[in-house]
């Protein structure tokens, strides 16, 4: 049974920093794609930054372009969304899913929260001063 779980959020104030880091187990973080979404208080969960089992190709929403940016490290298991200039628009609980997309390219992923199939707990992220 494949296991994800968040970690890395916190307070900051704006234009600061974080890195929220997505740990797998119980199998090979090579098999699948991972996704990052967030929900803020009142709203829906939307995505923020998808990469590929091959790391060749990542997605970011539009609100985070140029801010955010989504890594992995296959040999630790890991995925990593570096967030900086945080806004306070930024805050919510921040998920990491991860799915194996067996139908489509090591270069795919989704910004769909509904096509993930594994989900951690989440991470709280608030931005503040």
């Amino acid at each position: 049974q494949l296991q994800v779980v968040e970690s890395g959020g916190g307070l900051v104030q704006p234009g600061g920093s974080l890195r929220l880091s997505c740990a797998v187990s119980g199998r090979s973080l090579n098999l699948y794609v991972i996704g990052w979404f967030r929900q803020a208080p009142g709203k829906g969960r939307e995505g923020v930054s998808c990469i590929s089992k091959s790391g060749s190709r990542t997605n970011y929403a539009d609100s985070v372009k140029g801010r955010f940016t989504i890594s992995r490290d296959n040999a630790k298991n890991t995925v990593y969304l570096q967030m900086n200039d945080l806004k306070p628009e930024d805050t919510a609980v921040y998920y990491c899913a991860a799915d194996a997309f067996l139908l489509y390219p090591d270069t795919y992923c989704s910004p769909s929260r509904d096509d993930y199939a594994h989900w951690g707990q989440g991470t709280q992220v608030t931005v503040t001063s």
